[in-house]
């Protein structure tokens, strides 16, 4: 079970989350910092860094207050009450020694990696307070990165195993989503994903049943909630479908994270602490159900066609293209190509200009910027008769940048002009919905 941050956001919540857990059989709990712990702790590496010593200083205080508050709030036994306290006067003591330290990405790192410490050591000592069989572990001990910054699965899988066998019989295992250890063996995190990353981590590595993803909202609906009345969840995705929804634009999930879950044929589910109730949405590797799914967006696209007569018939054209985009290590989320032009799609403006220079060489340039890919998801394999057409029919009012199919079983792209998403998610919903 893994809860994020808004789930762990209060006393209160902690409290709720608490008792989810205590309803469970035998379990592992990864958590999350406290909402808006990371972003301060992000903000006092940012002042140290700067040298803005009276700021970082002010930054620690105001966020020792609030563990303080909420230490008070969540423990009402004196005895386990001053142990947190002693607890947040040593990991607060550390965190102002950074004050005084040279300063690089190393120290940064170990800095942001103090708000799931906070969340764990105050959740464990309010289980403990419950009378729960729990038990703290380190993450730092077994999650680990390879020299490549990949996951290390094999050390992970080894030495999670390890330290519940020389743990065993509790009923719940907690620990801390994220941070890690890299090759090197210094404090860092998992980025992508974070939390959601280190629980389908641990779930594959276990194996475990299951894996819960829970959140505050209850999983991913058919479109963007935002910006259309009327949304819903849905129940089931495959683990594909799941993935395209989370890279185009389904905050809920980071696209990367599920994959050890569906190597290792372990479903996901994605459920809200606020609403323990609701069914969520399930992720797994499920039968072809013959159905349009959800519909997600992806923002802040920047489309680049190419232009050139000495495309025609010739080779090793779209190799030339490519190897620029690999140059700037710039990704393509989308291509169309005809006999004499080939447009692709970036979400990086970083180098853009240099790649536009480079591109100019082959042919004739033209970019389109502020532009949204709108990505519809479900069982698309290409004997469905019937789907793509629905998904054009939907959007004739719109104008049509790009359409992208049969890449994959399971989405067609389209690209639009940013003022013309809202419009065209509504529509899609209302005709496919």
């Amino acid at each position: 079970m893994k809860f994020g941050g808004t789930s762990v956001g209060s006393a209160q919540r902690m409290k709720n989350m608490v008792a989810l857990v205590a309803a469970e059989g035998e379990v592992l709990v990864v958590l999350s910092a406290m909402s808006g712990t990371t972003n301060s702790l992000i903000g006092i590496s940012q002042s140290i860094k700067e040298n803005e010593t009276a700021n970082a200083r002010k930054q620690i205080d105001d966020l020792e207050v609030k563990y303080a508050d909420t230490a008070r709030e969540l423990l009402s036994d004196s005895v386990l009450l001053a142990e947190a306290n002693d607890k947040l006067n040593e990991i607060f003591c550390s965190l102002r020694s950074y004050i005084d330290k040279p300063f690089s990405i190393k120290e940064e790192k170990e800095i942001v990696a103090f708000g799931e410490k906070l969340s764990t050591m105050l959740v464990s000592l309010y289980m403990k307070e419950k009378g729960l069989d729990a038990i703290l572990l380190d993450a730092t001990e077994f999650m680990r990165l390879k020299k490549d910054g990949e996951p290390d699965q094999a050390f992970i899988k080894e030495n999670i195993k390890k330290i519940i066998n020389d743990n065993p019989k509790h009923k719940i295992y907690l620990t801390q989503g994220f941070i890690c250890k890299n090759a090197d063996g210094e404090i860092d995190n998992l980025q992508r994903g974070g939390s959601d990353y280190t629980a389908s981590l641990l779930g594959a590595a276990l194996p475990a049943t299951e894996i819960q993803i829970w959140t505050d909202i209850d999983g991913m609906h058919n479109n963007d909630p935002r910006f259309v009345e009327g949304t819903s969840p849905v129940n089931e995705l495959h683990f594909e479908e799941a993935a395209e929804l989370a890279y185009f634009g389904a905050k809920i999930l980071h696209p990367t994270c599920v994959l050890p879950a569906k190597h290792a044929n372990i479903p996901v589910r994605l459920l809200n602490t606020m609403e323990p109730e609701a069914i969520g949405t399930r992720i797994y590797n499920t039968e072809p159900t013959h159905k349009i799914k959800a519909v997600a967006a992806k923002d802040n696209i920047t489309a680049i066609k190419i232009k050139s007569s000495h495309m025609l018939l010739a080779y090793g054209f779209l190799r030339k293209v490519f190897e620029i985009f690999e140059k700037y290590q710039t990704s393509i989320d989308m291509i169309t190509t005809s006999e004499v032009g080939v447009s692709v799609t970036i979400d990086n403006e970083r180098n853009l200009k240099h790649i536009v220079a480079e591109l100019s060489e082959l042919g004739n340039v033209t970019v389109d910027r502020e532009m949204v890919i709108v990505c519809v998801v479900g069982d698309l394999e290409w004997q469905n008769r019937g789907f793509e057409a629905d998904v054009v029919n939907a959007l004739k009012e719109i104008p049509v940048r790009m359409i992208s199919y049969g890449g994959s079983n399971y989405n067609i792209s389209i690209l639009i002009r940013k003022d013309d998403k809202i419009k065209a998610l509504k529509l899609l919903s209302k005709h496919l919905f």
